[in-house]
């Protein structure tokens, strides 16, 4: 839209709050300078944005529409049906994977948002999203998954916008020995395991700490300044998945032209390039670590795949896989 019509439509809203009567169709094409049909078209584009507008029709039985409560900024501000529903998709899919506190919060700014409704848009609003919810239902993903640390992510969370130093009480996993170790904690990770990034002082480089394996968050009274050269988002691009126990290398898979379209659908690392061979086949090409993880990944394609490299996880898949067909 453009900046011209986006002022025609909150001076039209305003001309719909500022008259008792309201405004009629032929009232818009004299104002406007418009045809009948652009007149509804306007009519209706304020109708969507505007929830509290109301029709009435006047002694000579015209129908006019006028907008009624909040002023109009506060009108074309509001949420609509869509919006809400896909917040509490979003309540849903947090309950489920259990990334933090996410979940609760959330479930709080859906609590604010609707109480800051009028009554009568609520009404309006609920059976819209009741139907886009059950339309959109979310596929929950069964089996295990991280318990709640919720008293852990959030002294993690305060030490991260104060920059704070903490000290990690955690049990890495594996061992059966307890360990303290004074971390900067950068931000978080989440997959099938929870992680917390941080600046190991120990070890003076980045660690993925496994949070369900952290017991105790102690603050301590020094502060930290941020590498203002780290990218969490850099950070997570080296693996495939989250955990990173082995060195980034070049990777290249070979997809059956069976699975072509799919393959062609599929994201299996932000670096990837693909390559269409002669016969059909797809080439994939990324750089990365996580070499378990990528092999867990390839077995769920059922022989439709042939590493190439690296040497590494071509044993380790065909270990598991016994067939291919590429």
């Amino acid at each position: 839209m453009s900046y011209e019509k986006a002022e025609e439509l909150i001076h039209l809203a305003t001309l719909m709050q500022g008259s008792a009567e309201g405004v009629s169709l032929l009232d818009i094409t004299r104002e406007f300078g418009v045809s009948r049909r652009t007149a509804e078209r306007m009519r209706d584009a304020v109708q969507r944005l505007c929830p509290d507008i109301e029709a009435i029709d006047d002694d000579g039985g015209r129908r006019r529409w006028r907008i009624r409560g909040a002023n109009v900024l506060a009108q074309l501000a509001t949420v609509n049906a869509p919006e809400l529903a896909a917040l509490e998709h979003a309540i849903e899919l947090q309950a489920n994977v259990r990334q933090g506190d996410h979940h609760e919060r959330l479930l709080s700014l859906s609590e604010k948002l609707r109480a800051a409704l009028t009554h009568r848009l609520r009404t309006r609003l609920e059976p819209d999203i009741e139907a886009l919810m059950e339309a959109e239902g979310l596929a929950m993903r069964p089996g295990p998954h991280p318990l709640d640390e919720h008293h852990v992510v959030t002294a993690l969370r305060d030490a991260i916008l104060s920059s704070s130093v903490v000290l990690l009480h955690h049990q890495p996993r594996g061992s059966k020995a307890k360990r303290r170790q004074k971390v900067h904690p950068y931000g978080f990770l989440y997959g099938n395991r929870h992680y917390l990034v941080a600046f190991s002082i120990e070890a003076r480089d980045f660690r993925l700490f496994t949070l369900s394996n952290i017991d105790h968050v102690e603050a301590q009274t020094e502060h930290f300044a941020r590498d203002p050269e780290f990218s969490l988002k850099a950070y997570a691009e080296r693996s495939f998945g989250v955990f990173q126990g082995d060195e980034v290398q070049d990777v290249e898979w070979r997809f059956a032209p069976e699975v072509a379209d799919d393959v062609r659908r599929f994201l299996f690392h932000p670096t990837q390039t693909m390559e269409t061979n002669d016969d059909g086949s797809i080439t994939v090409r990324f750089r990365a670590c996580g070499l378990r993880e990528m092999c867990w990944h390839l077995v769920t394609w059922a022989g439709y795949v042939k590493v190439v490299a690296p040497k590494e996880l071509k044993a380790a898949y065909k270990m598991n896989v016994l067939e291919t067909r590429v």
